[in-house]
């Protein structure tokens, strides 16, 4: 069809050169149009939405960044004082705390010659860890916080179960590599 077209207007195209708009023409579009300071006016108005929509995009930035801080400062609020809920259960929480860094940081050294075995002895640890966060992080919701303690704390006291054998499987390992060690050279 458009083939048909396109010869259509070769083959008529003095008939179309011909043709010229009346000179009214451009008045009458002239007339059809709005009056310049109309348009100014709404481009005016569509300055001012966009101006309406930067604030509102601005208020909205403020309002999440208030929103934030305050949720900050609740989570500093949430923050558990041990020893109102039990002093006694905060004294043994504290104390395995300690005792559980401590004995991390000798498997940490004992390890040393053997990382591939501190990395499969973390993993359980890590494991045992993440019970106790959470426990932690459910602590200040609890309806009974001393039960949620009291669960954290055997947490730990498990933790430290592990981590003593896990001393002592090390303990052992490096003596039996000692020991080879000495064999070899005759000792």
């Amino acid at each position: 069809m458009s083939k048909r077209l396109e010869d259509l207007v070769r083959n008529n195209r003095e008939e179309f050169d011909d043709l010229e708009p009346s000179a009214g023409l451009w008045r009458k579009i002239a007339s059809q149009l709005p009056p310049e300071n109309e348009v100014n006016e709404k481009r005016d108005t569509k300055m001012f939405s966009l101006r309406f929509v930067l604030k509102v995009a601005a208020s909205v930035v403020v309002v999440m960044g208030l929103g934030f801080i305050a949720y900050l400062h609740f989570q500093q609020q949430r923050a558990v004082d041990y020893a109102a809920i039990n002093p006694t259960y905060a004294k043994q929480q504290t104390q395995y705390v300690s005792l559980v860094a401590s004995k991390r940081s000798a498997l940490k050294t004992l390890s040393q010659n053997d990382p591939e075995i501190y990395r499969e002895f973390s993993k359980e640890i890590a494991a045992m860890d993440s019970t106790y966060k959470r426990l932690n992080g459910e602590l200040p919701g609890s309806p009974n916080q001393e039960a949620v303690l009291l669960a954290m704390i055997r947490n730990l006291q498990a933790q430290t179960e592990v981590l003593n054998q896990q001393l002592n499987i090390l303990e052992h390992y490096n003596q039996m590599k000692k020991d080879e060690k000495n064999e070899t050279q005759g000792i």
